[in-house]
């Protein structure tokens, strides 16, 4: 996996993160404010929109809600002025006071930088936050290529989200056989063949014009279509570019040439691409399994051990469930000492029962999804990065079996006795290295 793809699945996961932890909360009637800023726009003018917001709740009834909504409007304002100009793409703030789980009120202001641009301006008062937005930007944006080619022939287009463009077409015109006996059949043959050569060299060549930019394919996956098989000529052919041909999904066969030979391509190719993900978690756990049954020592799994080996550089490949039920705090001794700990939510929730345990008056000083925290930081310890889901039997046994969290490492290391290390250590375990630093 590229940088780019992993650089896509943080942005991702974050996105969706954002999303659930926005939708799981509820205000007291319509006070929660939810602002969308496409770029462009001014943030002075959005200051100068919520001060007239705020003499307009003058006509509220309700005091409560009248209190509500005055101090969501002055946070979200406080919150605009951190920002001397508007970031490129935009901005989305969710502020308001929220109803917690045990009953509690807390104030939530959540200022987003979105990853692609706010396509629209927006501000709603409700009893929960528009996620809309958001959810816009979940859409799948990857660029798909695809080359139909039949006997009169080709057409490259893309596939992006549900926009379809065709990037260029040509005709040909190829000689039928020839049926006629003598040398003149021979001749027929060859004159025939060359051409047809000739045809899959110019469909080569425009691929490797449309399809690489900066010397790196531009697509996430390609799509062979035709209705005859200049399209399996041209997947085996020395012609086609060597840094197309991994990037082929599927080879299809369509009625028609043209735009509606690519229309019928894109319905033929739609349970591919739309399992590409699946299929890269597979083709990583494929390796991560057949490592760890050829030398259990280029593996490791579970938070400790694999927190331990990133620490030492070791780590090539993080692994990581999107899901990850694992918190990282920092909490401060009575002497002003740091100490690490990555707790499980029940841990955290007990928080008491757990500090308790330790012996130590510790104070939490912060606390983050450590899928957070590796997203940051893998890149530190010069670690690729792969958020996986749980969708294939696969993802399931890795979740299961090894903590929903692994790696394959650069070099062997046989500290590990990986047999016993995991069953004394599972979980639910609060597990700490020989350096003081918990994890």
């Amino acid at each position: 996996m590229d940088t780019h793809d992993a650089d896509r699945e943080a942005m991702l996961w974050r996105t969706k993160n954002l999303v659930k932890e926005l939708g799981a909360l509820q205000g007291n009637g319509t006070t929660l404010i939810s602002i969308a800023i496409p770029p462009g726009k001014q943030i002075s003018q959005v200051t100068r929109m919520l001060t007239d917001e705020y003499g307009a709740t003058a006509n509220i009834k309700s005091r409560v809600t009248k209190q509500l909504t005055q101090a969501a409007i002055t946070s979200t304002q406080q919150r605009l002025r951190q920002y001397t100009r508007l970031p490129p793409n935009g901005l989305l703030v969710y502020c308001g006071k929220v109803q917690t789980s045990d009953g509690r009120e807390r104030m939530v202001v959540i200022s987003h930088q979105p990853p692609k641009p706010v396509s629209q301006s927006i501000y709603l008062c409700g009893n929960r936050f528009h996620t809309e937005p958001l959810e816009m930007m979940l859409e799948d944006d990857r660029r798909f290529g695809f080359i139909v080619m039949d006997g009169k022939g080709c057409l490259y287009g893309v596939l992006s989200g549900s926009s379809r463009t065709v990037l260029h077409s040509f005709s040909v015109s190829l000689p039928k056989k020839h049926g006629r006996g003598g040398q003149s059949s021979m001749r027929f043959a060859r004159i025939r063949e060359e051409k047809r050569h000739n045809y899959v060299h110019k469909v080569a060549e425009k691929a490797t014009q449309l399809f690489i930019t900066n010397n790196m394919p531009n697509v996430v996956g390609l799509v062979l279509a035709g209705s005859a098989d200049f399209k399996d000529e041209l997947q085996k052919s020395d012609l086609f570019d060597k840094r197309l041909a991994p990037k082929v999904l599927h080879v299809v066969d369509v009625s028609y040439g043209g735009e509606t030979g690519f229309n019928q391509a894109i319905e033929l190719s739609e349970p591919y691409i739309d399992n590409m993900k699946l299929m890269q978690e597979k083709q990583l756990f494929s390796r991560y399994f057949d490592d760890m049954a050829l030398d259990p020592g280029k593996i490791t799994y579970g938070h400790r051990d694999t927190l331990d080996a990133l620490r030492e550089g070791a780590v090539e490949t993080l692994i990581v469930w999107e899901d990850l039920d694992i918190v990282r705090c920092v909490f401060r001794d009575t002497e002003g000492a740091t100490v690490e700990r990555c707790l499980t939510r029940a841990e955290e929730q007990d928080r008491s029962a757990f500090l308790s345990a330790t012996g130590a008056e510790l104070e939490l000083v912060s606390r983050e999804s450590l899928v957070e925290w590796l997203i940051e930081e893998h890149k530190n310890h010069g670690a690729k990065l792969s958020i996986i889901s749980d969708s294939s039997a696969e993802g399931v046994q890795f979740v299961k079996g090894f903590g929903g969290i692994g790696g394959m490492l650069r070099w062997r290391q046989d500290r590990y006795d990986y047999e016993s290390e995991y069953e004394d250590c599972d979980s639910d375990e609060i597990c700490a290295d020989d350096s003081g630093v918990d994890f």
